[in-house]
């Protein structure tokens, strides 16, 4: 699979994810497990990943919405992470 590939099922996991269609640990395995991505991508974006993973599964032992833990906040920085991914592809291909 390319970069492009598994930028796009993670992007359809956090789809998922949100419609609770799939657990946060399973999104949070699939997430960790994206070799091509994470060779394509700058150090950085890997650091931010497992920030953002390791604050989703905290927020996932509470079962409602805390003041440190709010999983829809944590949800939309991930989209903002899946998006700042694919401007970086863009970026490194253009011509």
């Amino acid at each position: 699979m390319t970069a492009r590939d598994q930028l796009a099922g993670l992007s359809n996991a956090l789809q998922q994810l949100r419609c609770d269609a799939l657990g946060v640990t399973a999104f949070s395995r699939l997430a960790q497990y994206q070799p091509a991505l994470r060779a394509a991508l700058p150090a950085r974006y890997t650091e931010v990943l497992q920030q953002l993973l390791d604050r989703l599964e905290s927020s996932a032992l509470f079962t409602e919405e805390s003041c440190s833990f709010s999983q829809k906040e944590l949800l939309d920085s991930l989209q903002q992470w899946l998006d700042q991914a694919q401007r970086q592809l863009d970026k490194t291909s253009a011509p």
